[in-house]
């Protein structure tokens, strides 16, 4: 299976976002797993919820036709009863098989005052074809006690907006949750000009496939690796 980051740039164009991530999931090989940066369709439209809400709805029925044949995952704006999320879909066969809200909203760019919080019990390992996957949405990663949640995962998402002034903090935190929790770590950030760019594919060892130029990172996920480090060094991870 191939892991795939998109590392693209937001525009205030909604459907041109949407048409640019359809292609780019196109070009994937069949049976990738594919995540996309943190509210890329939209960004952070406080000022325009309701459309970017309207959005998804049109975006959940083209991604369920595309995960036919891989599996995607990425972070949208949902709307319920008036309040608003910042929503993880995961999308496999056809459907989607995992939402998550996202539980701890950034500080400083107003996200509490504008969405609503997810429920920390969201934050768990789903299973995907004997593939054990969990996902941080950003600033979550920051949360030491997450990590001990995902604890087992093969597969670990970080779909991020992540700011350039805290780059290394992104790149610190990711590998080391991939070295902690001897899995596959996937950071997927966005690219606008203010934000860390740092998508990567972090191997359970700690290594990095990073690249701050390409719009797309590719990796193989080879399950072999995770066997190996958890024989290799014990930590108590089954």
């Amino acid at each position: 299976m191939d892991l795939i980051t998109l590392q693209l740039k937001t525009s205030k164009n909604f459907n041109k976002n949407l048409s640019k991530l359809i292609k780019h999931i196109e070009k994937t090989p069949h049976g990738s797993f594919v995540l996309a940066p943190e509210l890329y369709l939209t960004g952070y439209a406080y000022e325009r919820l309701d459309k970017a809400a309207k959005l998804t709805e049109k975006a959940v029925k083209l991604l369920k036709f595309l995960s036919n044949n891989r599996t995607i995952a990425l972070t949208m704006t949902t709307e319920n009863k008036g309040f608003f999320y910042n929503t993880l879909h995961i999308f496999h066969n056809g459907r989607i098989i995992h939402k998550q809200s996202k539980y701890k909203l950034f500080v400083l760019n107003d996200e509490r005052k504008y969405f609503t919080a997810g429920d920390h019990n969201d934050i768990r390992i789903i299973d995907i074809n004997g593939v054990k996957v969990g996902t941080l949405i950003c600033f979550e990663l920051r949360f030491i006690d997450l990590w001990e949640k995902l604890k087992g995962c093969d597969i670990v998402l970080i779909p991020a907006m992540w700011g350039k002034l805290r780059k290394q903090n992104l790149e610190t935190l990711s590998r080391a949750l991939a070295v902690a929790n001897q899995c596959f770590v996937v950071v997927s950030d966005s690219a606008n000009d203010d934000m860390a760019k740092s998508s990567s594919i972090i191997s359970p060892f700690g290594e990095m496939i990073k690249n701050d130029s390409k719009k797309v990172l590719s990796s193989l996920f080879d399950p072999k690796e995770i066997k190996k480090m958890r024989r290799y060094l014990p930590v108590g991870i089954q």
